[in-house]
C-alpha cells in the first residue's frame, strides 16, 4: 500500500486515463474522488472501487467552471481532513491547423485542458495542507513537441507542461512541501485517441501505421502504462521531484 491513507481527486477519471488512475490509486490505499463531466461515467468507476473493497466518491464536475471547483473543494473538506493527491487529468482533444482552427475550437479546448488545470491547481492548493502533498497535471508529448494538425491541443498541453513549473517553484519557495509535477503521454489505447483517429476517415489506418513506425517500441502504450506514473508521482517514491517531466511514449520523442 503506497499511498495509504491518503485521499486523491482525479478529474476526467470516468474513463481512459482518469480511470485507470483512479483504479490504481485506490488499489494502493487511497481514498478517492472520482470527478467527470460524466456523473454516470464517475460513479460507475466509484463503484467498481467500492466492490473491492476501496473508497471511492464520485461526483459530476465541468472543470471549466470555477464554481464547480469550488463545489468539489467543499465535497472533499466536508469528508476529508485533507487532499493528498490531486491529478488534473480532464481533457478533450482536436485536431485542426492553423488555417483550420477557429477562435471558438481554440477556446474550446484550451478551457478544458489549460484553465481546467489552472483552476484545479489553484482551488485545491489550500486543501492540500499536509507536507508530502502532490498535484500531477497530465499534459502530453504534444505539450513537448509540435503537431501541424494540432495546434490548439499543442497549445492547451504546452501550458499545462509550463504552468506546472511555475506552480512547482511557487510551492517550494512558499514552503508548503507540495511537489508540482507533470505526466507527457505518448499514444495511449484511450477512447480519446481512438474517437481521434476514426475522425480521420479514410486516412485513419495510415495515420495508424504511421505512428506504430515512428514508435521505437512498436506499440502502443496503454492506459495503465499512466496510471502507474501517477502512482509514483503520488507516492513518496518521487519525494526529490517537483517542476519535472516524466515522459510516457514508448521513446517516441528520443528521436
Amino acid at each position: 500500500m503506497r499511498i495509504a491513507n491518503k485521499t486523491a481527486l482525479v478529474t476526467g477519471g470516468g474513463s481512459g486515463l482518469g480511470e485507470a488512475s483512479s483504479l490504481r490509486l485506490a488499489q494502493e490505499g487511497a481514498r478517492v474522488f472520482v470527478t467527470d463531466i460524466s456523473h454516470d461515467s464517475a460513479e460507475r468507476v466509484a463503484h467498481s472501487i467500492r466492490e473491492v473493497g476501496g473508497k471511492a466518491t464520485a461526483l459530476h464536475h465541468d472543470v471549466t467552471e470555477e464554481s464547480d471547483w469550488l463545489r468539489v473543494h467543499d465535497a472533499i473538506a466536508k469528508e476529508c481532513d485533507s487532499l493528498d493527491i490531486l491529478v488534473n487529468n480532464a481533457g478533450v482533444a482536436f485536431s485542426g491547423n492553423i488555417e483550420e482552427t477557429t477562435l471558438a475550437d481554440w477556446r474550446a479546448v484550451n478551457s478544458v485542458n489549460s484553465d481546467g488545470v489552472f483552476l484545479g491547481m489553484k482551488s485545491c492548493l489550500p486543501l492540500i495542507t499536509k507536507p508530502g502533498g502532490s498535484i500531477i497535471n497530465i499534459s502530453s508529448i504534444e505539450g513537448i513537441i509540435g503537431d501541424p494538425q494540432l495546434i490548439a491541443y499543442n497549445a492547451s498541453k504546452g501550458a499545462v507542461r509550463i504552468m506546472t513549473k511555475s506552480a512547482a517553484l511557487h510551492c517550494t519557495q512558499a514552503g508548503y512541501g507540495i511537489r508540482v509535477n507533470s505526466i507527457h503521454p505518448g499514444f495511449i489505447e484511450t477512447p480519446m485517441v481512438a474517437a481521434g483517429v476514426a475522425a480521420m476517415g479514410d486516412a485513419a489506418e495510415e495515420f495508424h501505421q504511421r505512428i506504430i513506425a515512428a514508435i521505437p517500441m512498436g506499440h502502443l502504450g496503454q492506459a495503465i502504462d499512466i496510471a502507474n506514473a501517477v502512482l509514483f508521482l503520488a507516492s513518496d517514491e518521487s519525494r526529490y521531484m517537483t517542476g519535472s517531466e516524466l515522459v510516457v511514449d514508448g521513446g517516441y520523442t528520443a528521436h
